[in-house]
């Protein structure tokens, strides 16, 4: 861990997750410069190493085994195989463990209990150690045992019921988010959770076993739209890109394509109809207030619409911003990578890759003055980093030799 910057470096990770939402908090860790030991079964790997095309192409233009979906998810991690199912690699990654600040897994309620790899087990070998699981619903409960993916828990969890367009409007019915959006916010309760647990370690010394459901945190962020039922009564329903709670707030057409307005109090609203030259909007009390607006609103959006489509994108944008009113245009992902903010804070790095010369890097939005993140390390290639690891355990290189003939690493 000696060379890790930032403010994790003193703290070592043991990643026993796969696919999304676990490598996306143990991603998090490590920018924050934690030292993360990947565990992947030998020969196989993360699944999400197979999940393509597209694919890393190597510096010779062909394709690497490197998916797309993988390279998000492991950046400033260290890869190392270990076959759980075997006795011997039990015992290493009990040692790992022994070594390590934090463990985190997203394997079936019971599955790891089966190997003494369990929060009970690990603990009980250390009981400062933080043990955080991740699971679709939780290690207790009627589904405890059920098996979960993003796409279900948007389902289940409500969000394809109040994402797409209405069901009588071209285009409608429910919809999935266009990214695995549960996954990664459960990626990024579960840092949260891991932090806090650090933080009261500091302390007391104490360590702690954390238990993060998909489906709890799915209704966890259905947040306004949850409270809007709670105390209405009434069930949210799809509205396309309309919002339920503030007027006007939707995408419309212009000359030459579509924009997002999104106006977020009267002040703005005012301004927008200085912008339009219907300064009488303001004043009409069928417009005044937000809440007003709300009610009126498909008679405000036709309004807006006429008055919209006499505009080019880049004209109406430009004039909105200009008078302080939040609008923008609807970014295609290279566009957004083109954007002058974007590129201003650096978000898009490359870093130095074994197979691909450097592999290109969507990096934290974190910013730290003091102790500010690095980003040196790629995401690593299957078992990249076994030898030297099972090495800093004390392993001979007879004994590691031995381990990889015999199929355990």
């Amino acid at each position: 861990m000696g060379d890790r910057q930032g403010p994790l470096s003193h703290i070592r990770v043991l990643d026993m997750g796969r696919i999304m939402a676990a490598p996306w908090a143990t991603q998090i860790l490590a920018d924050m410069g934690a030292d993360v030991i990947k565990v992947e079964k030998p020969g196989v790997g993360d699944d999400t190493r197979s999940w393509g095309p597209p694919f890393l192409k190597a510096a010779d233009g062909s394709p690497t085994k490197e998916a797309g979906y993988y390279l998000s998810v492991n950046r400033g991690k260290r890869s190392v195989t270990i076959d759980m199912a075997t006795t011997q690699g039990q015992a290493i990654i009990r040692k790992l463990a022994e070594q390590s600040d934090v463990v985190v897994e997203n394997f079936k309620v019971g599955a790891l209990a089966r190997y003494g790899l369990d929060a009970a087990s690990l603990r009980a070998i250390k009981p400062s150690l933080i043990y955080c699981s991740i699971t679709g619903f939780g290690q207790d409960g009627p589904r405890k045992d059920q098996a979960a993916y993003d796409f279900a828990i948007q389902a289940m969890g409500g969000l394809m019921s109040i994402t797409g367009e209405r069901d009588d409007m071209p285009g409608g019915g429910p919809q999935k988010v266009g990214l695995p959006i549960v996954d990664l916010m459960t990626g990024m309760y579960a840092a949260t959770g891991i932090l806090a647990a650090l933080t009261r370690r500091a302390e007391t010394g104490a360590g702690e076993t954390i238990d993060i459901g998909m489906l709890d945190v799915a209704t966890a962020f259905l947040a306004n739209q949850a409270m809007n039922h709670l105390v209405s009564g009434r069930t949210p329903k799809r509205g396309g890109n309309r919002h339920p709670n503030i007027q006007p707030q939707d995408v419309f057409r212009c000359k030459d394509g579509f924009f997002v307005l999104a106006v977020g109090n009267d002040g703005q609203f005012g301004k927008l109809c200085e912008v339009l030259k219907r300064p009488e909007w303001f004043e009409d009390a069928r417009f005044r207030t937000n809440a007003a607006r709300v009610g009126v609103t498909v008679e405000l959006t036709e309004l807006l619409t006429t008055e919209f489509e006499k505009w080019t994108q880049q004209d109406i944008v430009a004039a909105l911003d200009a008078a302080g009113v939040p609008s923008a245009p609807i970014n295609d992902v290279p566009k957004v990578f083109d954007d002058i903010q974007v590129r201003h804070r650096g978000m898009l790095q490359h870093l130095p890759h074994p197979l691909a010369g450097t592999v290109p890097q969507v990096v934290s939005p974190i910013r730290f003055a003091d102790t500010p993140f690095v980003y040196d390390r790629a995401p690593p290639l299957l078992g990249q980093d076994t030898d030297a690891v099972l090495a800093e355990l004390g392993l001979s290189e007879m004994d590691r030799k031995a381990l990889s003939e015999n199929g355990v690493t």
